[in-house]
């Protein structure tokens, strides 16, 4: 299974930001869809940055709530990984495990056509266990 499999059965929509809006703005839209980050896109549709919880939690810890009036671009990972359609599941695992990260954008051609996220990633890995198993039983059984 690929990323392509993935993003068929989730859906492509990706909440994004842009890189001046504010840091409290930013966990509004996190708490507001439910989700654990949010890609950051330039002026020209690009992705330019990721912020997820955990960076708000740590900007919060490191500098106090007063960091929630400065701008995502300051907290937010510039240098961004990035996944694609034709990714396989375990190379998206390898990246999540290696890179120690929850989400990868998927990036076509330049743009940003979804996103996957290591829940994702789990309950892919679980279906193709659950597939695998039924049709071992189904080879046992039938002979």
């Amino acid at each position: 299974m690929n990323v392509a499999t993935i993003l068929k059965m989730k859906g492509k929509g990706v909440v994004t930001a842009k890189p001046d809006m504010s840091l409290l703005d930013v966990a509004k839209l996190l708490g507001q869809h439910g989700i654990g980050c949010i890609v950051i896109e330039g002026d020209d549709g690009k992705v330019a940055g990721i912020v997820s919880e955990r960076d708000i939690v740590r900007a919060i810890g490191n500098a106090g709530a007063k960091v929630l009036k400065e701008p995502v671009s300051v907290y937010m990972t510039t240098t961004v990984v990035t996944a694609r359609e034709a990714d396989t599941i375990d190379r998206l695992m390898s990246e999540m495990t290696t890179h120690r990260f929850r989400h990868l954008p998927v990036v076509e051609r330049g743009r940003l056509i979804g996103i996957v996220s290591i829940g994702d990633v789990v309950k892919m890995r679980i279906a193709e266990a659950e597939m695998e198993a039924a049709a071992m039983r189904n080879y046992i059984t039938t002979g």
